[in-house]
């Protein structure tokens, strides 16, 4: 694999990031620096209910349905609220699917644009509303991106939107507000972020202003993830993964993921399956598919993560399966209670998804992609 010193890229990020513990006041303190009075929360019931915690003075409408994997109703009855509240500023706050959906509220709110007009690259005509992005997970990286993603219930694919006129005015991460992720939550979110990281590293548009975040990611999740999931009270370890979800974060934007997101989808948007534990019982099965086309690379991902090199797929991916396994992350399909019969369908709507697999290093047909599904029933 050749890397280009000189191939352009474009690297975009938050012009404010606060990032540590007790940094979650930062958001009403801003907010009020700003002169916003008309302020939009999204989140699911659970992180409504801690609105408080990011220290507002005043009254704040917020949107309380997020859906773990969002569908394009989630999203018009969030533009419905929005419009109502005339938000001056919308925060996301929780996981992926909140900051998600908040980024296409800031777009769409009073646009005159639907979710229909803006799926693909820089179709947004403007942001209506400023943007705060906090998260309560460390996986996603969503509070540093441009992306955002909803499904269409119909069609069973993701809806696709980039812009830069979704990246958030302020990222707040405070690693505290991640003390309550359960283990097996902690565990998903946790390899979600680890896939960012080795799928951008791994990627035919790998970079080196990137690999070093995509390197160093790797290195915190390998170091702390084990540590939050023994211990969900251990503050450092919970600092480690949120900085290694938001140099995930840094590495999709100019890079973007592979084969492991894409395999990994059809597993969301046909059987619920939550975006990280998808992607988590997907990671093994996709690295060691492109060990062959990125030797060097993949050995350098399994000594970043502390785990002994190889350069055979089989060992890889014993390797890295038994890992995830050591988490706690369920890794059968059998699991979930997805079918046997269902696998060529899933197949075929991955292997659809050309945005992703046109970047992986090794070229994967629709059958490569069926052999991963039964591997892992």
């Amino acid at each position: 694999m050749t890397i280009n010193l000189i191939c352009p890229i474009s690297l975009i990020y938050p012009p404010r990031i606060e990032f540590g513990s007790g940094t979650a006041q930062v958001t009403g303190q801003w907010i009020r620096a700003k002169g916003f009075t008309r302020i939009l929360v999204v989140a699911s019931a659970f992180h409504a209910a801690r609105v408080n915690q990011l220290g507002f003075d005043r009254s704040v409408t917020v949107f309380a349905e997020v859906k773990p994997e969002p569908d394009v109703a989630n999203l018009e009855a969030l533009l419905g609220v929005a419009e109502a509240a005339d938000a001056q500023v919308v925060v996301g706050f929780g996981g992926g699917s909140s900051m998600d959906l908040a980024k296409l509220a800031a777009v769409l709110s009073r646009s005159g644009q639907s979710i229909a007009d803006i799926i693909g690259v820089e179709k947004v005509t403007g942001k209506r509303a400023a943007l705060v992005q906090v998260p309560t997970t460390s996986g996603t990286g969503s509070e540093a991106g441009i992306r955002a993603l909803v499904t269409h219930l119909q069609t069973r694919n993701k809806l696709a939107v980039q812009s830069t006129h979704m990246l958030a005015d302020l990222a707040v991460i405070d690693p505290d507000l991640t003390l309550s992720v359960p283990p097996a939550l902690t565990a998903a979110t946790g390899v979600d972020a680890l896939a960012h990281c080795v799928e951008c590293f791994t990627n035919r548009k790998a970079h080196p202003t990137i690999d070093l975040y995509g390197l160093e990611g790797i290195r915190l999740v390998g170091r702390w993830l084990p540590r939050a999931i023994a211990d969900g009270t251990n503050r450092e370890a919970r600092a480690g993964l949120s900085l290694a979800a938001l140099y995930g974060g840094f590495c999709l934007g100019p890079v973007n993921t592979t084969a492991g997101h894409a395999i990994a989808y059809p597993l969301g948007t046909r059987h619920q399956v939550a975006h990280g534990a998808a992607v988590a019982l997907i990671f093994p099965h996709a690295l060691a598919f492109n060990t062959p086309a990125v030797p060097e690379r993949t050995a350098a991902v399994l000594t970043a993560l502390g785990l002994p090199t190889a350069s055979e797929p089989q060992m890889v991916f014993d390797a890295v399966h038994r890992w995830c396994t050591g988490l706690g992350c369920k890794m059968r399909l059998s699991d979930f209670g997805i079918p046997d019969e269902d696998l060529p369908q899933m197949a075929d709507e991955a292997h659809a998804i050309r945005r992703l697999l046109d970047n992986n290093p090794r070229e994967v047909g629709r059958n490569d992609i069926l052999a991963m599904y039964r591997a892992a029933l």
